[in-house]
């Protein structure tokens, strides 16, 4: 062969164009279960302000919901040790038994709940936790009651199983909450479960051990109806507020619950992926199924990691709870300061949700009208240079929801720039 024709493994042949990839592939034909969902709104805002913030605007992100805290060193520790000691193997498919162990523990310790390992699924995050769990029971024709507002990958998830989210209003006049009666009025024959997120995203409220003994006399007249109690924000309370959670409000329906929670909020450790929950073994069973066939098992070294903040010191909680409370004192004081903006104290997490229905119809000062929430939004995003995620997001309008998990400065300053951009509408 010629030394001139001669070309290296990999290397495009003398005289053909580099091969392209289609921007455009019409013959992709796209599943249902995908056109029918739309993307998380809070991820494509959080992408949006990230976007903004690299071409150099001074965008304060306050939509997403991420503890700005660190990992705490011990669970760091316990992950690095993890390497060393060579935990890099695939493990069981859906939690190894040490971190199986420590999830009963902390089940019975801080809940008052007696689980066994055959009852408890570990996955990456606990929304896959959720995925697999309404992916294994909801089918064509099943309904899943969702009090509004709320989390936007419930409905999401509901519709790519193939069932029908049933949304029940619970408005700034019912306090954001679920009421018994609205729940038993929204129960149909074809309801297979209702979600209870308490403290809730995205408002922060909370529900007493009280108010969800009164949800389970409603739910015990349906043996059909399951829950899933949706637990992530539970160390995360302010004002003495007491969590409670269902399977321990109400045993005898413990039968019958998928108590979710994870390692996230709590723990700071957002990026680890490890989320869990307890359920009846039939149903732990087929979400293991489940899990077998798509991401296999949990990230290993995580799952260490998850091991040493349960069954480690916890006092940095309390340090975090007190600088969240303070960021939430301040939030919600500032909005009410604000004319046509009305912020009601959360219970918990780390979000204040606000009713602005006294901002619509207000004009910009370049002429647009202020006609729903995401206006606003987009107005709070061009003119003040502040994220936010608009109300309709999470199924009530018109309203916003604001992280304060965000440094103290960026939160004093953030505030001002939406004072300033209410202040400028007319």
């Amino acid at each position: 062969m010629d030394d001139k024709t001669q070309t290296t493994p990999g290397a495009t042949p003398p005289g053909n164009a580099p091969a392209s990839i289609a921007r455009a592939a019409p013959a992709i034909h796209l599943a249902d279960r995908v056109t029918c969902i739309a993307p998380s709104p809070t991820v494509a805002i959080s992408t949006l302000a990230l976007d903004l913030r690299a071409a150099g605007r001074d965008v304060i992100g306050l939509a997403t919901g991420e503890p700005d805290f660190d990992t705490p060193p011990h669970v760091r520790e316990a992950a690095i040790r993890a390497i060393h000691d060579g935990h890099t193997k695939y493990t069981q498919v859906d939690g190894i038994p040490e971190l199986k162990a420590a999830i009963c523990a902390k089940f019975e310790r801080e809940n008052g709940l007696r689980v066994t390992p055959d009852m408890v699924s570990v996955g990456t995050g606990g929304k896959q936790v959720l995925f697999n769990a309404l992916m294994a029971t909801v089918q064509a024709g099943d309904e899943v009651i969702i009090p509004a507002p709320y989390w936007v990958s419930f409905a999401g998830i509901v519709e790519v199983a193939g069932g029908t989210p049933v949304f029940v209003k619970a408005g700034f006049d019912a306090g954001l909450k679920l009421t018994p009666d609205a729940l038993a009025a929204a129960i149909t024959p074809r309801s297979r479960w209702v979600i209870i997120n308490s403290p809730s995203n995205p408002t922060g409220i909370g529900y007493s051990a009280a108010e969800l003994a009164a949800f389970a006399d409603v739910i015990r007249r349906h043996p059909g109806l399951m829950v899933v109690s949706d637990d992530l924000y539970e160390h995360l309370t302010y004002d003495g507020f007491e969590f409670a959670t269902i399977a321990a409000v109400a045993p005898d329906l413990a039968g019958r619950v998928l108590t979710l929670n994870g390692v996230s909020k709590s723990y700071c450790m957002t990026g680890w992926r490890i989320g869990f929950a307890a359920a009846p073994p039939p149903l732990i069973k087929a979400m293991a199924k489940l899990q077998s066939q798509s991401t296999s098992s949990p990230n290993s070294i995580a799952q260490h990691a998850a091991i040493a903040a349960l069954n480690g010191p916890t006092d940095f909680i309390t340090e975090n709870n007190a600088a969240f409370a303070r960021r939430r004192d301040r939030v919600v004081a500032a909005l009410n300061a604000i004319d046509g903006i009305e912020c009601p104290a959360p219970d918990g997490a780390f979000y204040v949700f606000a009713d602005i229905s006294g901002l619509i119809g207000r004009t910009r000062p370049d002429g647009k009208v202020i006609e729903t929430d995401s206006d606003f939004a987009a107005a709070l995003l061009e003119l003040g240079e502040v994220a936010i995620v608009p109300g309709t997001a999470f199924g009530l309008s018109p309203a916003f929801r604001l992280s304060f998990a965000a440094a103290d400065d960026a939160l004093d300053t953030a505030l001002g720039r939406i004072a300033r951009v209410v202040a400028s509408l007319t």
